[in-house]
């Protein structure tokens, strides 16, 4: 069967509205790891999405990592909502779904809101069953595809191959999840607090860069207060 196939999706601000959600948080750029670029960010900051490139060094080291988290375990709060990835191209909508979905207690949504209601739907689901629902959850499509239409640059055939990801990381229970519906399983990187959460999620964030010296392609947001 065909997998299921959409638009790829730039960070586009007006998303989180079209989904029915008040303007109380707002995704706004990280321009830099540096302290002083990090503290333009609005305080507090509840998630923050990566956008990287998918190289062989990165499928090399997530294969890796797969195996190292099998053998030896990690805590995962029952808590932490996680789905996996079965749409192309819907990382971004995905990722924006793990960020809102992991901070719903803080959200105020419309009565009316598809996201609202997905995830009310979806909370008792597996991490599978929340990828098939989304598969046929058609409010969010359209919402995804008519934001993948707004955004700044023209956009990219249904069909193009898109070799970006968006990741999300969260705040769970005082530990720091990344959350990438193309892995088995969230990854708790550790320990973090709501006032240091922007420093240890840059700090993962430079890992990937790290891992990828030569690549110049990663962009972060942070869903911060407005």
């Amino acid at each position: 069967m065909e997998p299921h196939r959409w638009l790829p999706l730039e960070a586009n601000p007006d998303f989180l509205k079209q989904l029915g959600i008040h303007p109380d948080w707002q995704f706004v750029d990280v321009y830099g790891m540096e302290p002083e670029l990090l503290s333009m960010v609005p305080r507090p900051v509840c998630a923050v999405l990566l956008l990287f490139p998918i190289t062989e060094k990165y499928e090399t080291f997530r294969t890796e990592e797969e195996e190292r988290i099998k053998a030896k375990g990690q805590d995962v709060k029952s808590s932490v909502y996680f789905m996996k990835q079965t749409i192309n191209n819907a990382c971004g909508t995905i990722g924006l779904i793990h960020a809102i979905a992991n901070n719903r207690d803080k959200m105020n949504f419309e009565t009316n809101s598809s996201l609202k209601k997905f995830l009310e739907d979806s909370l008792s689901m597996t991490p599978e069953e929340r990828a098939k629902y989304l598969e046929t959850y058609e409010a969010i499509r359209v919402t995804h595809e008519s934001s993948a239409h707004e955004g700044q640059t023209e956009a990219p055939s249904i069909d193009e191959k898109v070799d970006l990801h968006f990741i999300a990381l969260v705040n769970v229970g005082g530990h720091l999840y990344e959350l990438d519906g193309r892995k088995p399983f969230p990854i708790n990187h550790g320990e973090t607090s709501d006032d240091s959460f922007l420093e240890d999620a840059i700090e993962v964030c430079k890992k990937f860069m790290e891992r990828d010296p030569e690549e110049l392609r990663f962009n972060a947001i942070a869903l911060s207060a407005a």
